[in-house]
């Protein structure tokens, strides 16, 4: 059985309409069985972002969030500051190997990714760049197999129900 998953794009020029990276994160994870609890956009607006993710963290339906946008170095990319403080625990090899993986399709630009995962009151939470590239690595070589329970020797979706121990 899937888990209910719910996404997040940070952006202060998309839509829900032209989307691609968000439209591309719903089609992979109803692909691999996976139930999208909610779909939002929300501005680069650390406090905003909180909101968001504080009102799905606090839901015990969702099960994971996968954020895309807001991850650069500009001004307004605030994305990591504003769900690093919500986190419980980070998983710190999620980001080390995006970056790892990043490198061979964009070289040295992928110092520029602030990436990051962690568990926050038993939801697990991925902070993706907002690229239809870096959403298409981050799920394909990483959260897909992490969040299917037949990925052996282990998988992130097997520690779902002792996340709150």
């Amino acid at each position: 059985m899937g888990l209910a998953i719910a996404l997040l794009t940070i952006s202060d020029t998309r839509t829900l309409a032209d989307d691609a990276s968000g439209n591309q994160l719903q089609a992979c994870l109803e692909k691999a069985g996976h139930r999208l609890s909610e779909r939002m956009l929300c501005a680069d607006d650390r406090y905003r972002i909180r909101a968001e993710l504080s009102r799905w963290i606090a839901d015990p339906s969702v099960e994971v969030v996968i954020t895309s946008g807001g991850t650069g170095l500009t001004g307004r990319d605030g994305t990591p500051e504003a769900v690093e403080p919500l986190l419980d625990k980070t998983i710190d090899g999620f980001g080390e190997l995006f970056r790892v993986l990043s490198f061979e399709s964009i070289g040295t630009s992928t110092l520029q990714s602030r990436c990051l995962a962690g568990v926050a009151n038993g939801t697990f939470v991925f902070v993706l760049p907002g690229s239809l590239d870096a959403v298409t690595t981050a799920w394909e070589r990483l959260i897909h197999a992490q969040l299917d329970a037949e990925t052996r020797p282990c998988n992130l979706a097997q520690l779902r129900d002792r996340l709150k121990e």
